[in-house]
């Protein structure tokens, strides 16, 4: 179903997946060789590829690779949409800003990308408003579709996306995109809902470093759901984990 890339570790649950490629350098290199995958596939099923992007330094390293020189004739670019999973209430210019990240630090706003399928989260003014505007954008864009890849990382609390421990986003039904308050961070979020998330064909985690583990084995524990990445997955759309060695409970 997924190629010979997909190579499975081993089975958390019926909704969990685990990768270990090996150290970090081969573990980003097999998430780049992923993601040209995934990318290539849905071009050839359906003549595009949607896919959400996350903050954070793994992704960070990812996009710096997906848009070296000797990777841009590996797909046909113009045929990407980009969205965010999450967004911080700050503006494009601001050093948190995960557009800015992505599109600066990784590089991708070197790619001859069609600018009109690119769709950054407007969080830095009017988030309600805008969390409803971007799930819009997304409707009109997708239609019955879902996302054809959603890149996800961890936080040290077990937060994925902008879905944080003890926040209301956590328990909100029938919609993709909503504004979250983080009480513990004191401001406003834009993410994605868990609904919308397992909705996507395929669900990646990127989880490295040797400070991940911990919390990681948490997260890994089979039948638990105490934090907010253990609602990421289902049956139909299990959640792969790719880790490296040093997140790796060995």
């Amino acid at each position: 179903m997924h190629g010979d890339l997909f190579e499975v570790e081993k089975v958390i649950d019926e909704r969990r997946r685990l990768i270990v490629p090996g150290d970090r350098e081969k573990t980003i290199h097999y998430c780049v060789d992923h993601w040209f995958q995934v990318a290539q596939e849905a071009i050839a099923d359906h003549g595009y590829f949607a896919v959400a992007l996350s903050g954070g330094s793994t992704p960070l390293a990812i996009f710096q690779k997906l848009s070296a020189p000797h990777n841009r004739d590996r797909i046909d670019w113009s045929k990407l949409f980009l969205f965010w999973g999450d967004e911080r209430s700050v503006p494009p210019h601001h050093v948190d800003n995960n557009y800015r990240m992505a599109m600066e630090e990784g590089g991708l706003n070197q790619l001859p990308l069609n600018p009109k399928h690119i769709f950054r989260m407007e969080a830095e003014h009017d988030i309600e408003s805008q969390a409803i505007e971007y799930e819009r954008i997304l409707k009109k864009i997708l239609k019955d579709r879902p996302l054809d890849l959603i890149m996800l990382g961890m936080g040290d609390d077990g937060h994925t996306a902008s879905l944080f421990p003890n926040t209301e986003g956590l328990h909100v039904e029938n919609r993709w995109v909503i504004a979250n308050y983080v009480p513990q961070k004191n401001s406003w979020r834009m993410s994605f809902t868990f609904d919308f998330i397992n909705q996507a064909h395929h669900i990646f985690f990127y989880v490295l470093g040797k400070e991940k583990k911990e919390m990681l084995e948490k997260i890994l524990e089979p039948f638990s759901d105490l934090f907010p990445a253990q609602k990421i997955g289902t049956p139909l759309h299990p959640a792969y984990w790719i880790i490296d060695l040093d997140a790796s409970r060995g």
